[in-house]
């Protein structure tokens, strides 16, 4: 008798081979595989590492509006999910999905559990040598307001298609001189420059953290403050972009572009009582 290869069919099955399997896909672009299994298992062109120890909570789903959610748990591995690129946020928003196979043939099909993003990550410490985390289901994305609130600053960002500043010469590629935490300085970035770059973001192109991008949210000296640690060596390059504080005034006088100024700098706030006493 030939055996079932679908995997409708091997479900069906008086005894079933069943593997639960994460496929955790990076901002920056890395792909991670693992599975319950004992032994790695090769799906879809990624092998899938063999991690018992990661499981998730109770898998629900609704065909309701209501938010889905799940707890992922699980221990860290020197070669796939380590302590320092959690700390990173390499791991922050990243896609996953939860299936199952049947490991005796692992292309015949997936039986998809669930799939969403990695919200909040936690991480043991001492001998608790684990993490914790919150998986997103799709619905989440229904918590988010969409519809634009007026404002007196620009909801646009700088250099999008409704910003329209042209980046080029905004963008600027330069090294480390040295980092502290939440902050570094750069080569070429003086006192007088580094304002330039609030609100702007850094992208390290090099290096052990290679990809990560923080924003910056201050300037003190020639150093930059970011908005979350960023380990940064001597000589590790990166990508400087320039900020905007989305005010009226700046996006007139530093970018003359008030044409495409994306707010209501004139419409009286909530504070106009305060701002005009008079009225």
């Amino acid at each position: 008798m030939p055996e079932p290869t679908d995997l409708g069919v091997r479900l069906g099955a008086e005894l079933t081979a069943l593997a639960l399997c994460w496929r955790i896909v990076r901002p920056d672009g890395v792909a991670l595989g693992f599975t319950t299994h004992d032994r790695p298992l090769a799906i879809g062109g990624l092998v899938h590492d063999s991690a018992p120890g990661m499981a998730p909570s109770a898998v629900a789903s609704s065909d309701g509006l209501d938010i889905d959610t799940m707890d992922v748990a699980g221990a860290l591995t020197a070669d796939a999910i380590t302590a320092a690129d959690l700390a990173a946020g390499r791991f922050d928003g990243a896609a996953v999905m939860l299936f199952l196979v049947d490991w005796q043939a692992p292309d015949a099909g997936q039986q998809l559990l669930a799939r969403g993003t990695l919200g909040t990550i936690e991480t043991g410490t001492g001998a608790d040598q684990g993490f914790a985390a919150t998986l997103r289901g799709p619905t989440a994305a229904l918590a988010v307001t969409r519809i634009e609130s007026c404002s007196p600053e620009c909801r646009a960002e700088l250099g999008d298609r409704r910003c329209r500043v042209d980046m080029r010469g905004r963008r600027e590629r330069r090294s480390v001189l040295g980092g502290d935490g939440d902050r570094a300085r750069f080569d070429g970035v003086d006192a007088a420059g580094s304002a330039g770059f609030i609100e702007g973001r850094v992208r390290v192109l090099s290096g052990e953290s290679a990809g990560l991008e923080r924003r910056v949210i201050a300037a003190e000296g020639d150093w930059l403050v970011f908005d979350e640690t960023l380990m940064l060596a001597p000589g590790v390059a990166v990508e400087l972009r320039q900020g905007c504080d989305k005010r009226f005034v700046t996006c007139v006088e530093r970018f003359a572009n008030g044409a495409n100024f994306r707010g209501e700098p004139h419409v009286p706030g909530g504070d106009v009582l305060t701002r005009f006493p008079g009225l």
